[in-house]
């Protein structure tokens, strides 16, 4: 393979590796399809396919260890975040629920499962070092107590805990672990439990009760009212989906607080407070399109000084890396939820494979200015370097504008090549994940072509 193939390792015997390794070609190749397709029309293949995903021995779990042992090895001395965050994947309505798959969206109508992933990520350059973590649930339905009759460890939100332990075991060698999520992450266990030497940075999602000098019960979202302004900075918003990117004047506000344990539902072993920095933003004035920005966010992080409150934002902003991620997986790249795969356990090994293999897109895509300052073997085997050149000679053009501008060597030179070959003409717009995607079936191929030596390159 052109590409390290992250799950196909030693953690299985040879032959479901190499069905894998083939499976992970097909998923850049095919991606949404159905088995038949994504065996390109091959019967033998088809049926290493179907054992591969109906084979009880492959799990999400094993494929989540592989590719995460291979970030362990990029992140030592780094300052490293580690995003997390779920998403519904929807596979039908009535008939998917009979298939098996458990309720997802409102209602519950709808089958499908929940994807959750932890994602290693540079914390200064932005640069998508790897899964740290991948799990996909299929939900069972039916009735449960409340929420409130239930510990943490029998909740989706037990997600959350583990997403961070995970992050503590396999970022271990870094010189700094931030563990950032959205509102669904606001768990008091989740901060009351958090391991040494783990920093966790987390969106609030409810008015919760803090301990002050003159109020034992005060209101969170109160007191962020009445802080003080304390410094301002303009940032870019960048773009999404019905939404074009923007500059934002923010107001920023903090202060530490005592938060205090919920009166219901809450683990009789954890601490009566927890001590927090809270960290205020607001835009200043309200945009063309949409709602002004207001983040209340909740940190171990301490922050004493505007310069230690931009780099907090800054570090909440990375969340949108494992947006563009799921995105990735979704419309923007591989078109995941139009896989036809009847059977839910083989549907979360194959989403499993999907969520591994499309890292290696984003990489791809992040890396193409040159701002991340990854090296070739983050996404490449050291190998493919001579091919990537040959390949880099013979898609430039005579003016220095058609000529690779980075670095050999580097992902972004790889980055380059690969969108050249996924039909980006070298001028306009920015690849996105279907170019690369294009791109590195485009480079298999011919690296296959090269190995057998038919292919002139």
């Amino acid at each position: 393979m052109g590409l390290r193939c992250s799950w196909a390792g030693t953690v299985w015997r040879s032959s479901p590796a190499k069905r894998g390794a083939q499976l992970q070609a097909a998923l850049v190749a095919r991606p949404g399809s159905c088995i038949r397709r994504l065996a390109g029309g091959h019967r033998a293949r088809q049926v290493q396919f179907s054992r591969f995903l109906y084979n009880e021995a492959v799990t999400v779990a094993e494929m989540a260890s592989t590719a995460a042992a291979r970030t362990a090895g990029l992140v030592a001395g780094r300052d490293v975040l580690a995003i997390q965050d779920s998403s519904e994947l929807a596979f039908g309505g009535q008939a998917a629920r009979a298939r098996g798959f458990g309720p997802v969206g409102r209602g519950g109508g709808i089958g499908g499962l929940l994807l959750h992933a932890v994602l290693a990520v540079d914390a200064s350059t932005g640069a998508l070092l790897g899964p740290v973590d991948v799990t996909v649930r299929n939900r069972t339905g039916g009735k449960v107590r409340p929420r409130s009759e239930r510990p943490t460890a029998d909740k989706e939100s037990q997600r959350w805990l583990d997403g961070m332990f995970s992050a503590a075991q396999v970022l271990r060698e870094a010189a700094r672990i931030t563990v950032v999520a959205d509102r669904e992450s606001d768990i008091y266990e989740e901060f009351a439990r958090r391991p040494a030497g783990v920093h966790l940075l987390t969106r609030v999602a409810q008015d919760r009760r803090i301990k002050t000098a003159t109020d034992e019960n005060a209101s969170l979202f109160a007191f962020s009212d009445n802080l003080p302004e304390q410094a301002r900075f303009v940032v870019t918003i960048p773009a999404a989906p019905g939404r074009k990117p923007r500059s934002a004047e923010l107001a920023l506000r903090h202060a530490c607080v005592q938060v205090r344990k919920p009166k219901n539902g809450a683990a009789p072993d954890l601490p009566m407070t927890v001590s927090l920095t809270l960290l205020d933003i607001r835009e200043t004035t309200a945009p063309e399109q949409g709602e002004p920005i207001h983040w209340r966010l909740v940190t171990t992080h301490t922050i004493d000084n505007p310069g230690t409150a931009r780099m907090v934002l800054d570090f909440y902003r990375r969340r949108w890396i494992i947006e563009d991620y799921f995105r990735t997986l979704k419309t923007a790249g591989f078109d995941i939820e139009a896989a036809e795969i009847e059977d839910p356990d083989a549907m979360a090994r194959f989403v499993g494979a999907v969520a591994v293999t499309g890292v290696i897109v984003l990489q791809l895509v992040r890396a193409r200015d040159g701002g991340t300052d990854q090296m070739l073997q983050e996404a490449f085997d050291p190998a493919d370097q001579g091919l990537l050149e040959s390949l880099s000679t013979k898609l430039e053009g005579k003016t220095q504008r058609q000529k690779n501008p980075h670095p050999k060597g580097t992902l972004a030179y790889a980055a380059w090549v690969i969108a050249r070959l996924g039909a980006w003409d070298g001028y306009y717009g920015k690849p996105g994940p279907k170019v690369m995607r294009l791109g590195l079936q485009d480079f298999q191929l011919i690296k296959y072509g090269h190995q057998l030596g038919s292919k002139d390159v």
